[in-house]
């Protein structure tokens, strides 16, 4: 029988390496996660029921500060059963950052709806308020009731705004904004756990949020997702929808469609470990955040990572801005040559309005992001980073690569 080779490419941030390669951003792994899933295996709870989907979802939610919070099997199922569930419709419009990880505009196409990709704002690189404010001014009009497309007729829904790499999305203009239009706010988080908006944890300024802990997040549980919301309708709603809409368990009665969407017990146990430790690990990232900034801010044509003084960043994949003019090379060739000496780097994904997936799709602005995606560069930032091996990436950095 043949088998097929896996997909993932040089630049996939939680793949395994070896020797003295230093990678881009691997799982940190030193607390009870032994313990915890030795005991789902002990007792046979390792499905979808058990104590520890329970107790995740729990201290999940006390963390974010919200009511409730239900575990997922991703990031993306996620912020599927929150389109869903916000009630966006098929042919409905969502707005949602063009430049971010594809997901959450697959995420509005598995809903049948579309996405309308607005540009990010060129100071810390999140969806720009101000052009979601003009597109929904100047591109839509109100008709019966509803809002929408001047251009297309949709009805317009929502807003996914997206916290970039770890940083919060300035919320308070979206928030405005959307109460005006009466739009659904998702706020996708996945990448930004812990993260702060002026001083409260994201996931309190919109309808419902969005986390993942993929194998490259700030806390893993391998894969898997989490929602948040204040909403008991809607969190009742997506917790009927992700365990495939069972009305009647003993006779298995089905009155909707529904999803296998729910996290495992084993998972769970794995998050519950993590989460013990996501201060200590934001810390760590800070930590790797400040040394970079610090060595690499004279180094020209280098810019760091910004970070907002309304903003707590958790630097989740620490980025610099490379100028090939002033630097003497672009971001692909430094990418090219870090990894000839061991280091591990990634571009910023291809604009959504760029992408073959997303063909054709309205796009308000895209130069910005067209921009980052050029110059833009992830460097080495596990939670697990050595003091030598930043010394090591800092050094070549300095050096131009010698």
């Amino acid at each position: 029988m043949k088998t097929i080779a896996p997909t993932s490419t040089q630049y996939e941030p939680g793949a395994q390496v070896s020797g003295d390669v230093i990678p881009l951003c691997v799982p940190e792994i030193h607390g009870n996660e032994w313990k915890y899933i030795k005991e789902c295996l002990d007792t046979n709870w390792v499905s979808s029921v058990g104590s520890y989907v329970t107790r995740f979802e729990c201290e999940l939610a006390d963390y974010i500060g919200t009511q409730y919070a239900i575990a997922m099997s991703s990031g993306t199922t996620a912020l599927h059963i929150a389109l869903l569930v916000s009630g966006v419709q098929p042919d409905d419009e969502v707005l949602v950052p063009t430049l971010t990880f594809i997901a959450p505009a697959n995420a509005i196409r598995y809903a049948q709806a579309w996405p309308v990709f607005i540009d990010v704002e060129p100071d810390y690189w999140q969806i720009d308020p101000q052009h979601i404010s003009d597109f929904l001014e100047k591109e839509c009009r109100w008709q019966n009731g509803e809002l929408r497309n001047k251009t297309t007729g949709h009805r317009v829904k929502a807003i996914i705004p997206v916290d970039l790499l770890g940083h919060p999305v300035d919320m308070l203009p979206i928030v405005e904004t959307a109460r005006k239009y009466n739009l659904s706010i998702i706020e996708d988080s996945t990448e930004s756990l812990g993260a702060k908006y002026r001083g409260e944890r994201l996931g309190n300024h919109a309808d419902i949020a969005c986390f993942s802990f993929n194998g490259n997040k700030i806390i893993t549980t391998g894969g898997g997702g989490m929602l948040t919301t204040n909403n008991e309708t809607w969190a009742r709603k997506a917790r009927y929808l992700t365990t495939q809409a069972k009305d009647d368990p003993l006779e298995y009665i089905h009155n909707e469609v529904g999803y296998n969407y729910r996290m495992t017990n084993l998972l769970a146990a794995l998050g519950c470990a993590q989460l013990e430790q996501l201060e200590n690990y934001i810390a760590a990232k800070r930590r790797i955040a400040a040394t970079y900034k610090a060595a690499l801010s004279a180094v020209q044509g280098i810019d760091p990572m910004p970070e907002a003084d309304w903003a707590y960043s958790i630097y989740w994949m620490y980025t610099v801005l490379v100028d090939a003019d002033k630097y003497g090379m672009d971001s692909r060739t430094l990418l090219a040559r870090l990894r000839e000496v061991g280091i591990l780097s990634r571009p910023l994904w291809q604009p959504m309005h760029r992408s073959p997936a997303h063909r054709n799709l309205p796009c308000y602005g895209g130069a910005v992001a067209d921009r980052l995606n050029r110059d833009a560069l992830s460097l080495p930032c596990s939670v697990g980073l050595t003091e030598a091996q930043q010394e090591r990436v800092i050094e070549v950095l300095q050096n131009g690569v010698l």
